[in-house]
């Protein structure tokens, strides 16, 4: 994946060891600081991310965004039914946004969604991720249902985005 323009930055699919605890860590760490969660969006982010290492299968992708053997984002894409697949784990560095990347990766993810048939794709995000909202807006998501409630230390509305395509 062509990563135009920022340096040194490329993209891979595979594990390398370290690799999932960097994607924790990243998640923790800028969670933490930039929205106040807590230790607990950790395993909430660990444990799925570990099942989907340990059955990785050709209906599911992952891209790792690596600048000199150093972990700076991530995305998969993970089977969810025969139809229907998850965006899940889109995170960028603050150091490597606003270049296009997150909408790079989005569009990656969409365009594997089609190559293995899939007519849907949806994500969770929380309401005050405006950068990552506006990106699927813009590829076509709609928003479909959004709670209300505490959540990894606060208050948050989770937002789930559907993507039909079908007919697209």
């Amino acid at each position: 994946m062509n990563m135009g323009g920022v340096a040194g930055i490329s993209v891979r699919n595979d594990f390398k060891p370290g690799d999932m605890g960097s994607i924790v860590h990243l998640h923790g760490t800028l969670y933490a600081k930039e929205y106040g969660f807590d230790s607990s969006f950790e395993p909430y982010v660990a444990a799925p991310l570990a099942e989907f290492a340990l059955s990785r299968n050709d209906r599911s992708k992952i891209w790792i965004v690596e600048q000199e053997n150093r972990v700076w984002g991530s995305m998969a894409i993970v089977e969810h039914s025969a139809d229907s697949a998850q965006l899940r784990w889109l995170i960028l560095h603050p150091d490597i946004r606003g270049f296009g990347l997150g909408k790079q990766l989005v569009e990656e993810g969409i365009g594997f969604c089609r190559e293995k048939g899939y007519t849907s794709i949806f994500l969770w995000t929380v309401g005050h991720l405006d950068a990552a909202t506006h990106i699927y807006q813009k590829e076509g998501f709609e928003l479909k249902e959004e709670k209300s409630h505490r959540i990894w230390g606060v208050e948050l509305t989770e937002q789930k985005y559907v993507l039909n395509l079908q007919g697209r």
